[in-house]
Formats: structure tokens, sequence, C-alpha cells
């Protein structure tokens, strides 16, 4: 699945993968079983999905058997966050250059299986099962060191590098489309408890360590950069950088989130 192409449909990607899956446990005898217990052994990338998730957020007190029968309920009814999970894949081979396979965020990118572990809890707080949702989100902050608010509400086509320290509280969004790196908040000011945390447009690329704090809202095709402090709402298709941040220029491309391109000074 090369970059550049367009957008594949679930089963085309599946295919993909299995087709990868043969190729390299052919090449390397010793992942073999590992290839086959993760894929090959799968009718449907829901299935691979629903069996890598429930062995990352395995514990004691809700094993992977169980884990299993609630990623496979919400996958069935909710065809959307199949479409979602299709988009972060497309969204990893377009967008980093370490991503060289369709297998490779469902196997070894921690940020895609955080992501796709919120988009499980975020179906059972949507159906008021927020216990359960909140589990998820301990357990996915326990195992991938990325800590999502189940409330919170995040789009498809979502690439998180790295991911490590990417915190997004209850009353974000975040727009499709949308790159960030590791160490970024998305986060509350003050103690009300009303709506408090930032909306994240379309395309937006935010850079490693940026912190962006209070209902603000960060325009369409805007780029933060890394280590910025972001107080106030960016206007779309505008650089912000520094503490606190401001606008220093405008992205050389209307969709920053796809060419992930960190320099500065900007147009």
């Amino acid at each position: 699945m090369a970059r550049g192409q367009p957008m594949m449909a679930a089963t085309n990607l599946w295919q993909t993968m299995r087709t990868e899956a043969h190729t390299f446990s052919a090449a390397e005898p010793a992942l073999a079983s590992f290839y086959h217990g993760a894929i090959l052994n799968h009718p449907s990338l829901c299935s691979a999905l629903s069996y890598t998730l429930a062995l990352k957020l395995d514990s004691a007190n809700l094993p992977a058997i169980l884990l299993r029968q609630v990623i496979d309920e919400a996958l069935a009814e909710e065809p959307s966050i199949v479409k979602a999970v299709t988009e972060d894949v497309q969204a990893c081979l377009e967008r980093d250059p370490a991503c060289h396979y369709a297998v490779m965020p469902l196997l070894y990118f921690k940020g895609f299986q955080a992501l796709q572990g919120y988009r499980i809890a975020h179906w059972l707080w949507r159906h008021n099962r927020r216990a359960l949702a909140m589990y998820f989100q301990n357990q996915i902050a326990e195992s991938f060191c990325v800590d999502i608010h189940p409330a919170a509400t995040l789009g498809a086509g979502i690439m998180m590098d790295h991911a490590t320290g990417i915190v997004i509280g209850e009353t974000a969004v975040v727009g499709d489309n949308v790159s960030m790196l590791h160490g970024v908040t998305l986060g509350g000011s003050g103690y009300s408890k009303g709506d408090r945390h930032p909306k994240v447009g379309k395309g937006v690329l935010i850079s490693a360590g940026a912190k962006l704090l209070g209902n603000i809202t960060i325009g369409s095709g805007a780029k933060i950069a890394a280590g910025s402090v972001v107080l106030a709402s960016v206007p779309a298709g505008n650089t912000v950088a520094g503490v606190p941040a401001v606008i220093v220029g405008r992205p050389k491309t209307p969709n920053p989130a796809r060419q992930m391109n960190h320099d500065l000074p900007d147009e």
C-alpha cells in the first residue's frame, strides 16, 4: 500500500495486511507464530484489531477474552469506527516516513493502538457504559502512556507519532486529518466543570511538546510549533510559536498535517 494511493476500503486494506504478513512470516520464521496469531488467523481487520487491543489492555481485573467481547460488540455496532481505523492506517502510511507497510500501525505503533482503544472507550461512553469507558481510559494510559478522556471527540485520519505523553481532556474536539506528536497536551484551564478544552480544526499539525490550554479554537490548517504554549485561539491557516504562542507566519501548505513540516519560519 504505497504512499499517495487513494483511500482503501477496509476489505482491501485487510487483504494488503494479510499479504504483507505472509511475506514477513516467510522471511523471518522466528516471527511466524506472531504474524499468524495477530493477522493470518483472523477473518477480518476488526477481528485482528480486537485481538491486538485485548492483548495490549489485558489485566487480572478484565482479561483479554472479556475485552475482546466488548471490542467486538463496538466494532459490529458502529461501522464508523472501522472507517476511522482504515483512515488512521492511511494517515500513518502517508505521513510517517518510518511506516513502510500497512501492518505496522496495527502491530507496532502505540499511538495508533491507543487511538483505537480510545474509539472503543468513546463508544462505551456514548452508550452510557461510563464505568467501563473509564476503565478502558486507565488501561490505555497505563499501557501506552497516552491519556485520552473517553468523552473527547476525535475525528478520523488522525496520526499520533510516537505518542508518548499525549493528553486529551474531556471536552476536547479534534477534527479529521490532524497530526500530533509526543508530549502534546489538549488541556483545560481553571477548575470549572464546563467546556474547558481546545477545539482543533481539520488538517492541523501539532508539533512535539505543544500545550494547548483552555476552551480555545485552533482553526483548520493551522500549525503549532514544537514546545509552544497556546492560550488563545489561532485563526485558520496560521502558524504559532512561543511561550505564550504568537502568530509567526502561515504554513507553506494548506494542509500542514499531511506534510509534517516542522520548520520555522513559515511564509
